[in-house]
């Protein structure tokens, strides 16, 4: 048992390493690929780096690179996020942001661009990007910047954290126009609801399913789940096998779609002979816990 858990453990660190690196790589390529030759700007703090290094160079003819802003950005956050919300949580999330930053300085613009159309650059930038962030946040990592504000503020009051996301990319979308015209504000408002939507797609913490599950080991299924997934779960008792016709229970809960997998492993820990159906769920209501990143 101990050996499965060490296993499991490391495989957790192992998918949050590889999804910091698939991030780091697709926010590269968004960047330089995209967003900086569309004159583009991307959503939350790497917007922010690039309007920073745009208005460093423009005043001062000084090129901060927008890798190297994302970093100073993100440090008194790194900080709070380590004081505040986790060490292991701040390590991931430090590491997100120091690899994106390393990627952004590493992957050059390419000598040819792949197109000139401002509209093109803005709808595939925040498509990769969208993709990169949406599979670290559904594989439990943070991309730093807002993120760890909404985490802060949610824990601290209880607020969400909608308001302060489009007041943000709000500015960000009106200092584009500025910077280059009415038209690339334009664009880059188009950039920023093709991430949101990607990420929407790709991350499925916030899509939930229903879950039945028929064990002859009840006691033990609910304490693994419990354990692993802190579900609530309701059961049905004195169900009866139609083949084989053994006493059996009936255990209903709700998971959120990426835990799906977190879930089969629990179950299949406790009783691989369990047989379990999911489906998806357009609205809950009541308390539904919500796991830290």
């Amino acid at each position: 048992m101990d050996q499965l858990k060490q296993y499991l453990d490391h495989h957790k660190y192992s998918t949050r390493i590889g999804s910091a690196m698939v991030y780091a790589l697709a926010s590269a390529i968004a960047l330089n690929f995209f967003w900086t030759p569309g004159h583009i700007y991307s959503s939350g703090f790497t917007g922010l780096a690039q309007l920073l290094n745009t208005l460093i160079r423009r005043v001062f003819d000084v090129s901060i690179p927008v890798g190297a802003w994302l970093v100073i950005l993100n440090l008194p956050l790194f900080l709070l996020a380590y004081r505040k919300i986790g060490k292991r949580f701040a390590f991931f999330t430090g590491l997100a942001i120091l690899l994106a930053a390393l990627a952004m300085n590493w992957i050059k613009q390419p000598a040819q661009l792949w197109t000139e159309d401002p509209l093109a650059m803005a709808i595939f930038g925040g498509a990769v990007n969208g993709f990169g962030t949406g599979f670290a946040l559904r594989n439990g990592l943070s991309t730093g910047g807002l993120d760890i504000i909404g985490i802060f503020i949610r824990h601290k009051t209880g607020a969400k954290m909608g308001a302060v996301n489009l007041t943000f990319n709000f500015f960000i979308l009106i200092a584009s126009g500025i910077m280059f015209g009415v038209q690339y504000a334009l664009f880059t408002g188009i950039g920023l609801v093709v991430n949101a939507r990607v990420i929407d797609l790709v991350y499925t913490r916030q899509q939930k399913m229903q879950v039945m599950i028929v064990t002859e080991n009840a006691e033990q299924v609910i304490a693994e789940i419990q354990d692993e997934l802190h579900r609530g779960i309701t059961i049905v008792h004195h169900a009866e096998g139609g083949y084989n016709h053994h006493n059996k229970e009936i255990l209903f809960t709700v998971i959120s779609m990426y835990e799906q997998f977190e879930l089969h492993e629990a179950i299949f820990k406790a009783d691989p002979t369990a047989w379990a159906s999911l489906w998806k769920v357009d609205r809950i209501f009541g308390g539904f816990y919500e796991p830290k990143l």
